[in-house]
């Protein structure tokens, strides 16, 4: 049975389209066949950080209008065997998502996908209630900013209360957070909230903290998913947060601002 997890946040602009787009690669890479779902009707934005903006013929709200199959439009990545892509549509209203409909998409991705990730809209309206809804799993995404975390605490309530899992009494639906965006310069200049204030606040596990980089900007404009660049910082951090979402205990990089040198020093250099 597939594991859905669902990236959410209550802010927009913090990441969680990147942050999909690499965990689904990710678990991909590691052997499990992986679906990624764009649950914002209307804009899209998936597809262009995957790189397959062109391929797109058929999406989500075709399926569940069975104006299409799954099969259809279903798009295969080009450079990473499991993983597909199940876009979202530009041109209808948010109101074509139903519970019903989007449950049936997820019972039959459930048949043949060992994840399915579903890449939420923010904040509480009905998109992202749709992708909360079912989640197995939620990767909470934030930035280092107090409003950023207020109101990805407003998200873990609406999950701890109007998921299926907490209508059906079932387990609750597994918590992590994944700090974006991070600046230790910046923490240690008092202008950003640190790890620890972020965990106080929110009291979820850390799955991973992904460093400020010039890497995700590039591989956002490229196309390509930024775990797929093992040279970056933030790429090297998306790899670690996969491997810890897999269970492996890994202990937390990019915490901390890099040491200036004897020379960096004498020099004045930042």
């Amino acid at each position: 049975m597939a594991k859905i997890i669902v990236v959410t946040s209550g802010k927009g602009g913090v990441g969680k389209t990147t942050t999909s787009a690499a965990i689904g690669t990710g678990l991909a890479l590691s052997g499990f066949k992986t679906v990624v779902i764009d649950f914002d009707v209307g804009l899209r934005n998936l597809d262009l950080i995957m790189g397959c903006e062109r391929r797109v013929v058929y999406d989500f709200v075709n399926v569940i209008k069975q104006e299409a199959t799954l099969n259809q439009a279903l798009i295969k990545d080009k450079r990473t065997d499991n993983l597909f892509i199940l876009p979202a549509s530009q041109t209808r209203d948010k109101d074509a998502l139903t519970q019903e409909g989007v449950g049936i998409v997820l019972d039959e991705l459930a048949e043949t996908f060992d994840y399915i990730i579903c890449d939420s809209p923010a904040g509480i309206e009905k998109g992202a209630q749709m992708a909360l809804y079912f989640a197995d799993v939620a990767i909470v995404t934030t930035n280092p900013e107090v409003s950023s975390v207020r109101d990805s605490d407003r998200i873990l309530g609406i999950l701890q209360s109007k998921s299926r899992r907490a209508e059906k009494a079932d387990e609750p639906v597994q918590e992590h957070l994944l700090l974006t965006r991070y600046n230790p310069a910046r923490v240690d200049a008092g202008e950003m909230l640190s790890v620890s204030d972020v965990e106080d606040i929110l009291a979820i596990p850390l799955l991973g903290v992904i460093p400020e980089s010039e890497a995700v900007l590039k591989a956002s404009n490229s196309g390509t998913p930024v775990i797929l660049d093992n040279a970056s910082d933030a790429g090297q951090a998306y790899d670690d947060a996969v491997q810890r979402l897999l269970g492996k205990e890994l202990e937390h990089r990019f915490l901390h601002a890099p040491k200036k040198g004897f020379f960096q020093r004498f020099l004045g250099g930042k």
